[in-house]
């Protein structure tokens, strides 16, 4: 149990790595520094399903680290609380306020328990109530609100068992109950390890090639087996609105439990043993069964898939036989699944990848074609009889294609094909609307459809809405961001095509939701939440536009402090924060991404912070990786990320706001990666900041990030990508930061642990902080506010005040993979 170690892991590791004479305290940064960390959090905001009313749903400020270190376990890769048997370090809210759209007097909801933490909202089909998980201190409730009066209550006595992969709770279709995931009543104590141990944990391989990419949490050994069931395995419970409870077939580990849209049935999934200690629970043997919600009989077994530990690595490979089964959203009772026609396996060769199946209540028959796909199926959005868009893609030539299938006819047309990397003809995503049922269908208008998506163009994005005529393929715009406003579509109210609701900022506006008249123009306020840290709205944003030395076209972010002039007080000391992309194309990768007209956020989590210290900073710099035809990015993974550097640094030089001779480079997890990397193979920097990242590729064999390559099929691209393999050419500062409990696939807390040692040892400058209870990502209070003075510290030393230095090399010539 990972919580009862991590005191001890904490003492061990930070007193020698730190080499402090006295334990060194959480400490506080700069006040605009930490008043960043302390702003006020806008609310987020829920949509009734008919559109009428909007939740607003209060965000509290950052947790406290007391409240990280609540007991945690780590099964078969999740993360639980075994006091809550729910998540651990789950994100809520502290309040729900009910906001009618056209106006009106909004209400704050009561009845929840005093200082209660809620989450996962969720609307009945009919908008007439909604569902709220609160979490105690010992378990997890589920509360019911009642949207004409405001008022919250207990739904059940039963506590909900939310540790499970998956919603634990779901809306029936008739709106008149749920039906939810419970915790075993009179279940027992958790298992515990004897004193002594009855034996080894044995492994064993039989000659069969089992490739698993690196997983964090994986069960290690029968007390985990044990305990993955105590926690995991679940009751489901059938709850009316007026109190009355039913179980719902046996108790076991139910990941997935989904009402059929006409509320006769009960699709469950259900994993089960033998269990792994190579792969996550969603590999796991999983049984998919349907229940009559009427009589609580099982009525068929669907599909009872294997242990799935063999699964090709390689990018779209999947499990053999049946898998994502889902209820036609515009059907009363019909499955639709797939099964690979190619093994699984992306690798292989295969003019079809994937047949899509469907089978109607009462399950009985034959189960009948419904689409022959060439690529891997990437989902379905249903729409009527006649209507649904079928999508399917190949990673390892970016391909997203999207067909028009007539599930009555059995016709299929393709719709388009593009590269999922070409942000500029994205053609969007198709807007959904709930249904009665509550299932989500297409927004049909006669033959037509409505897709909307970001608008990436050579002017930054423009969201937009389109209607495209699914029959001719005619397509009229019905809505574009227009300056100085970055608007983004968010669902029609109404008719579609007449009203859009939109999420609506500027550069010096933060978001807010707008009602848009699409016939007059016309605009109408509908919440007006308030600038988070006003004393920083003098804080200059700018987009700058450059190339890198091979053509590729390239952008950042440029920040600068309130009331800076380059002419009266020359360039700054630059911090650049940025992570790399891999891209096939090089005329994708020099797209923009960005918008010149968002909001400026001056979050704490970034670089951007330092432009209250008087830095410079060029915030989401372009860093593409690009491989082209035979090529894979990664063969001159060193080489373009010295390029992009290079380009950065003489894009804010030649602007005059940036000092090249005081450069600092940043990044977060595969950021952290990079500058590593640059700082072994450049000398364009004066020092570095890289927090939970992977610095030695060995550790992740079997691939990374974008890379499928194995070690054993490239060992010296994973050497040459390594950091930790050339640190004793990491000769600039940096400086490490990772979370103690870091469960992201590959980046180890060993990992930053390992490249300290490596410095130590080499003589290298170099600082180690580990912060406690912290995972991939930091929430603590404490934590965050330690972080930006560690940061704050590391530049003013490094960077502001040094000294300048003899000579500055721009790159290093003439690199393979394999190192400088």
């Amino acid at each position: 149990m990972r919580w009862r170690l991590a005191p001890l892991a904490v003492l061990f590791v930070l007193a020698p790595a730190q080499a402090q004479d006295d334990p060194l305290t959480y400490q506080t940064p700069a006040p605009q520094l930490a008043a960043l960390v302390d702003a006020p959090r806008t609310p987020a905001v829920s949509l009734s399903p008919d559109g009428a009313m909007m939740a607003l749903l209060a965000r509290p400020s950052v947790p406290p680290v007391a409240e990280l270190a609540q007991p945690e376990l780590g099964l078969a890769g999740t993360r639980i609380n075994p006091r809550t048997n729910g998540p651990s370090r789950a994100s809520g809210f502290t309040g729900v306020t009910l906001r009618p759209i056209e106006g009106g007097t909004e209400r704050a909801v009561t009845g929840f328990p005093e200082d209660a933490r809620l989450r996962s909202p969720s609307w009945s089909p009919n908008g007439a109530a909604m569902a709220v998980l609160v979490d105690r201190d010992d378990r997890i409730d589920l509360y019911l609100v009642d949207v004409a009066t405001g008022q919250a209550r207990l739904a059940l006595p039963h506590a909900v068992n939310d540790a499970a992969p998956g919603s634990s709770y779901t809306w029936l279709p008739s709106s008149d109950g749920l039906i939810v995931r419970t915790v075993l009543e009179g279940r027992g104590e958790a298992p515990a390890a004897s004193l002594a141990p009855t034996g080894p944990v044995v492994q064993e391989s039989t000659g069969e090639a089992a490739p698993a990419r690196t997983y964090q949490d994986l069960l290690e050994s029968p007390l985990d087996e044990a305990l993955f069931d105590h926690y995991m395995t679940s009751q489901l419970v059938r709850v009316g609105l007026e109190g009355g409870v039913s179980p719902l077939g046996p108790a076991g580990v139910v990941t997935s439990f989904s009402p059929s849209p006409d509320g006769r049935y009960l699709l469950t999934q259900t994993r089960h043993r033998p269990y792994s200690y190579l792969v996550p629970w969603y590999r796991f043997p999983n049984r998919t069964d349907v229940w009559s919600l009427e009589s609580g009989d099982l009525v068929a077994t669907i599909d009872d898939a294997p242990l799935a530990e063999r699964v090709p690595i390689a990018f779209g490979s999947v499990p053999t036989g049946p898998r994502s089964h889902q209820w036609r959203a515009d059907a009363p009772a019909t499955l639709v699944w797939a099964e690979a026609q190619d093994g699984g396996d992306a690798g292989a060769e295969a003019e079809v990848r994937d047949q899509l199946y469907a089978l109607a209540a009462p399950f009985d028959g034959d189960r009948q074609p419904l689409a022959t796909l060439p690529l891997r199926f990437s989902g379905i959005t249903w729409g009527d009889d006649d209507t649904a868009i079928v999508e399917e893609y190949y990673w390892q030539d970016r391909t997203r294609r999207a067909y028009v299938l007539n599930p009555t006819a059995g016709t299929m047309e393709e719709l388009f094909t593009v590269s999922f990397e070409d942000r500029y003809n994205d053609p969007g995503r198709p807007m959904t609307e709930a249904n009665a049922a509550g299932r989500t269908v297409l927004v049909l208008d006669g033959t037509a459809s409505f897709w909307t998506g970001q608008g990436a163009s050579d002017e930054g994005n423009r969201p937009f809405v389109r209607r495209l005529d699914l029959a001719t393929g005619e397509s009229t715009e019905v809505f574009r961001s227009e300056a100085p406003y970055y608007e983004v579509p968010v669902d029609f109210l109404g008719e579609p095509g007449t009203t859009l609701l939109t999420r609506r900022e500027t550069v010096t506006e933060p978001p807010n939701y707008v009602a848009r008249d699409l016939q007059t123009g016309d605009v109408r306020a509908v919440t007006a939440f308030p600038h988070p840290y006003p004393e920083l709205a003098e804080v200059q944003k700018e987009t700058i536009e450059y190339e890198r030395a091979d053509g590729v076209p390239l952008s950042a972010t440029l920040y600068l402090p309130p009331g800076y002039d380059a002419e009266r007080d020359g360039p700054l000391p630059t911090l650049v924060w940025a992570y790399p992309t891999e891209f096939k194309s090089a005329a994708a990768a020099g797209q923009r991404s960005d918008s010149p007209y968002q909001f400026t956020y001056v979050s704490y989590w970034g670089a951007v912070p330092f432009v209250t210290q008087g830095y410079a900073v060029l915030d989401d710099a372009a860093f593409p990786i690009v491989g082209e035809g035979e090529d894979q990015p990664n063969d001159t993974f060193r080489q373009q990320l010295v390029m992009n550097a290079e380009a950065a640094i003489e894009a804010g030089a030649a602007r005059g706001v940036v000092d090249p001779d005081r450069v600092a480079v940043g990044g977060h997890s595969y950021g952290a990666f990079m500058v590593g990397n640059l700082l072994a193979h450049s000398d364009l920097f004066r020092a570095g900041i890289a927090r939970s990242g992977a610095y030695n590729r060995t550790l992740t064999p079997f691939g990374f990030q974008r890379e499928e390559r194995t070690f054993w099929d490239d060992p010296m691209l994973y050497f040459g990508m390594s950091p930790f393999m050339h640190a004793e050419k990491i000769d600039e500062p940096i400086l490490l930061i990772h979370g103690d409990a870091d469960n992201n696939p590959g980046t180890f807390t060993l990992q930053s642990e390992r490249l300290y040692g490596a410095l130590k040892g080499l003589g290298g400058t170099a600082r180690l902080v580990l912060l406690p209870e912290e995972s991939h990502g930091y929430r603590a209070r404490e934590s965050l506010l330690h972080m930006l003075w560690e940061e704050a510290r590391w530049l003013d030393t490094y960077v502001k005040n040094a000294g300048p230095r003899e000579t500055v090399r721009v790159g290093v010539e003439g690199e393979a993979a394999g190192g400088r």
